[in-house]
């Protein structure tokens, strides 16, 4: 498992997604999973560094493990914000023409349906959001 503990701000995206990417090379990690990967690294590390700690900033754990036979990567986001289950929220209606949706919801919904399992959890003043995306190796 390989740990990286920052400050909950947009201003290091960028040092979240080497930190996630360099270990997915590792792994020769196809590039549509990687891509994948990605866009919900980035939804979720924006999402807590805009709200979890408003007004105030606080910093964030990520946690990424691969798991082998079969191949996974799960990422765990942990922070001590405010608590907050991105999950609890009912799905938007994206049948719906876009000026007629809610505000809001979207980038969970699509972390939701490009990751294989995501789950959360609330314990000893964090927040704890597991994302898990089983890894297709090209042979």
């Amino acid at each position: 498992m390989w740990e990286l503990e920052i400050e909950a701000k947009t201003q290091y995206l960028e040092q979240v997604r080497a930190f996630v990417d360099g270990h997915l090379e590792m792994f020769d990690c196809p590039v549509k999973a990687k891509m994948q990967i990605d866009m919900a690294v980035e939804e979720i590390f924006v999402n807590i560094s805009q709200y979890a700690y408003t007004p105030k900033t606080g910093k964030v754990t990520i946690r990424m493990e691969m798991t082998k036979e079969p191949l996974f990567v799960v990422l765990t986001f942990l922070d001590n914000g405010i608590p907050y289950n991105p999950l609890a929220k009912a799905d938007p209606d994206v049948t719906l023409p876009a000026q007629e949706r809610e505000i809001g919801g979207l980038g969970i919904y699509m972390v939701k349906n490009i990751m294989d399992d995501v789950a959360y959890a609330y314990q000893d003043g964090h927040n704890i959001l597991k994302l898990r995306k089983k890894i297709e190796l090209q042979e």
